[in-house]
């Protein structure tokens, strides 16, 4: 690849360093969205012995690159984002995809239609461990920083992606139990 082209495609990266998502560190500052999409990857790699049968490497592609939309967009919470914004994402990425070198182009395009696709057991783990990292993430922070609606969606969130694997239907219930721990802990005087 070109250098110059490849150094523009890297500086749509670096906005996922910038672009901060809805979530907080457990030190107490915004998640960025590289944060995220980093810690993603790492859990897909660390769950391979479970999913021998998954393209793992495929998972951890996924991972990296799922929301590459919000490069252009920012983050939008999954519990405001609307149809438009989900639209609006799609096509900055297909256009992105669009303008990359021929390999890069066919290989990123078809794994975004994999994963929007919602078949494949590498794009059902994918989207169970996306979910998971927000929950996790929430168990992580302070509870000070849970909007009073997060209460019932850190219970819910993510049920319907993880029931297709006993492994993620164990990850959620466990965690809806640290998020229930905690729960309790704060509205304790």
């Amino acid at each position: 690849m070109e250098v110059n082209r490849y150094l523009e495609i890297l500086g749509v990266f670096e906005k996922l360093k910038n672009n901060t998502r809805h979530s907080f560190t457990s030190s107490g500052r915004k998640e960025s969205v590289a944060e995220h999409s980093h810690r993603l990857a790492v859990m897909a790699y660390f769950v391979k012995d479970e999913y021998p049968d998954a393209d793992i490497g495929k998972v951890i592609l996924m991972c990296l690159f799922h929301d590459l939309g919000e490069a252009f967009t920012g983050d939008v919470p999954s519990f405001e984002k609307t149809g438009e914004d989900e639209a609006r994402e799609k096509k900055n990425v297909r256009a992105f995809i669009d303008e990359l070198p021929p390999p890069y182009r066919a290989e990123l395009s078809s794994l975004f239609d994999e994963m929007e696709g919602m078949r494949t057991p590498e794009a059902k783990l994918f989207k169970a461990l996306d979910n998971m990292e927000a929950v996790i993430q929430h168990n992580e922070a302070d509870i000070s920083t849970w909007m009073p609606l997060e209460y019932d969606l850190q219970l819910s969130y993510g049920k319907e992606s993880t029931a297709f694997s006993e492994y993620t239907r164990r990850l959620k219930e466990r965690c809806n139990e640290i998020s229930r721990e905690k729960i309790e802990r704060a509205e304790k005087p």
